[in-house]
């Protein structure tokens, strides 16, 4: 793990069972940052989301490849960063889910990119084809809160 006043990483291995350790690594943070535990609970879960797809979509269960998730803490906005050198994701290919129809079918999996969306303020994906796929995730804090 390295550190900085206001940046924090932590590189884990493209495994189901490291996820808890992002989890908690994230957790931690969005709790000294000041977000209460519902709004914890649901940055941990965009994070979670965003790291399972990569070990499912970007390096297809291969389970020794490197997954980063770095943290900045910059006025009232926490943003995870998360980057992975697996297949290119295109987020513009990606269409709405229908969740009448998903939830009718009783499917499963297939709304990560959705829950990132509706947990997190900004969602942004840079891929970089033969080298780094990274996506942004920002959650600002309340304003009752105050910083």
């Amino acid at each position: 793990m390295t550190t900085s006043p206001q940046h924090m990483s932590k590189t884990v291995q493209s495994r189901t069972d490291k996820l808890s350790e992002i989890r908690d690594f994230v957790a931690g943070l969005a709790r000294r940052y000041g977000f209460a535990e519902d709004d914890v609970a649901n940055i941990v879960l965009a994070v979670d989301e965003a790291c399972t797809n990569i070990i499912k979509h970007a390096y297809q269960f291969a389970p020794d490849k490197p997954i980063e998730v770095s943290v900045a803490m910059r006025g009232d906005a926490f943003e995870v960063t998360v980057i992975d050198e697996g297949r290119a994701f295109d987020p513009a290919a990606l269409h709405s889910p229908d969740l009448k129809e998903h939830l009718t079918h009783y499917r499963r999996g297939g709304l990560g990119v959705y829950l990132m969306k509706k947990l997190m303020d900004e969602v942004e994906y840079r891929i970089q084809p033969g080298q780094k796929n990274l996506v942004r995730l920002v959650k600002h804090l309340p304003h009752a809160h105050g910083r």
